[in-house]
C-alpha cells in the first residue's frame, strides 16, 4: 500500500512543527540544565528545526538535490551526541570506547566520500554506523544509570530521557536507512517513510517530556 504524497508531506509538516515546539520547551526550560553539557543540546534542537526548514525550502523551490545540508547535519548530530555520552559517563572503560566509536565514525564519513556524492546523495553507511554504535553508547548509559543510585529517580534526568528518544529513533531509523537509498523503488516504500517521520515525532515528544519532568540537578 503507497500512501499518497499530500498525506505524507502534510504528517512532515508535523513533525516539523513538533520539531519547533520541543527547540521551543529546550530554551523555556534552558534554567533546568544551563549548568551541565546538556545546555548546548537545546542548540543542536534548533539547529535540527532550522536545517529541516531549509531542506524543504531547498526541495519546493531551488532543487530536489538537498542532501549536502543533511550531510552536514547528521555528522555534527552524532559527534554532539557522542561526546556527551563520553562527558556523563563515568567509567573510564566505556569513555574509551565511545571515543573509539567517534572515530570509526569520522573515518566512515571519510572513506564513504570516495563512494558516495554528498552533494546529492544522502549518507548511507556512515550513518548506519554511526547509529549503531550511537545505539550501543546509549546501552553503556542504562546501565550504568541502573547500577547507580540515579535509578531511584531516573525520571528526573534529562538525559535518560533524551536517551529513550534517540534509542525508539535509531532502532526504526536504520532499517529506513537502508531501504531509502538501496530500495526506493519497492512497492509500499511510502510506509517506511511514514514509520520514520512517526519515529521522529515520538522521539521529540520523550524530549520534551524530559524538559518539563527534569530536575535542576543534572549531574
Amino acid at each position: 500500500m503507497d500512501l499518497s504524497k499530500e498525506f505524507l508531506i502534510s504528517l512532515l509538516n508535523i513533525g516539523t512543527f513538533i520539531q519547533f515546539v520541543s527547540a521551543i520547551f529546550s530554551s523555556f526550560y534552558f534554567y533546568k540544565y544551563k549548568n551541565s553539557i546538556l545546555k548546548f543540546f537545546s542548540f543542536l534542537l534548533w539547529y535540527t528545526f532550522l536545517n529541516e526548514l531549509l531542506g524543504i525550502f531547498i526541495a519546493d523551490f531551488i532543487s530536489r538535490f538537498n542532501a549536502l545540508i543533511y550531510n552536514i547535519y547528521h555528522i555534527i548530530n552524532f559527534l554532539f551526541l557522542f561526546i556527551i555520552y563520553k562527558k556523563t559517563i563515568k567509567n573510564i572503560k566505556l569513555k574509551q570506547y565511545i571515543k573509539y566509536f567517534l572515530l570509526i565514525y569520522l573515518i566512515a564519513f571519510f572513506i564513504n566520500g570516495f563512494y558516495e556524492n554528498y552533494l546529492i546523495e544522502f549518507q548511507t553507511i556512515p550513518h548506519i554506523i554511526g547509529a549503531s554504535l550511537m545505539l550501543i553508547t546509549i546501552g553503556f548509559y542504562f546501565v550504568e544509570l541502573l547500577n547507580s543510585e540515579k535509578v531511584l529517580n531516573i525520571n528526573r534526568y534529562l538525559l535518560f530521557w533524551i536517551s529513550v528518544g534517540l534509542l525508539i529513533f535509531f532502532v526504526g531509523n536504520i532499517p529506513f536507512r537502508v531501504v531509502r537509498n538501496y530500495y526506493a523503488d519497492l512497492p509500499g516504500i511510502s510506509i517506511l517513510f511514514l514509520i520514520n517521520i512517526v519515529l521522529t515525532i515520538i522521539m521529540n515528544i520523550c524530549f520534551i517530556i524530559g524538559f518539563i519532568c527534569s530536575s535542576k540537578k543534572q549531574l
